[in-house]
């Protein structure tokens, strides 16, 4: 899978997998390096591919572009973050989005079990 193929169902995945592992093996960060983020996601099976999505979702703004400047890339953050916000909070993150906010920070809404390893 390519990251123009990633579907909600499986962005939602690969945060939830990330996540749990960095909460597991860093404990919780308001966010994470972009070496952890990656570290993460090889242990929990994505493929380079899909790793920016994990970087939008907890690694800072500036390690994010920084990152990506020292690859080569060119990524929205915003635009990746909000889609990765939606899909996992299966879309309840439209109307209280902000870009800045850690996953930490996100206001109090019923996760269900999306992030369980949080508890």
């Amino acid at each position: 899978m390519t990251i123009g193929q990633a579907t909600f169902a499986d962005k939602k995945k690969l945060g939830i997998a990330v996540g749990s592992d960095l909460v597991r093996t860093h404990g919780k960060k308001r966010f994470y390096s972009t070496q952890q983020v990656k570290a993460s996601a090889e242990r929990t099976g994505y493929s380079v591919d899909l790793h920016c999505w994990a970087h939008c979702l907890f690694s800072s703004p500036t390690d994010f572009a920084k990152h990506h400047r020292e690859i080569g890339e060119t990524c929205d953050y915003g635009a990746m973050r909000a889609e990765m916000t939606a899909a996992v909070t299966d879309g309840a993150s439209s109307s209280w989005f902000d870009v800045d906010l850690s996953w930490l920070e996100w206001p109090e809404i019923d996760f269900g079990s999306v992030f369980d390893f949080f508890e």
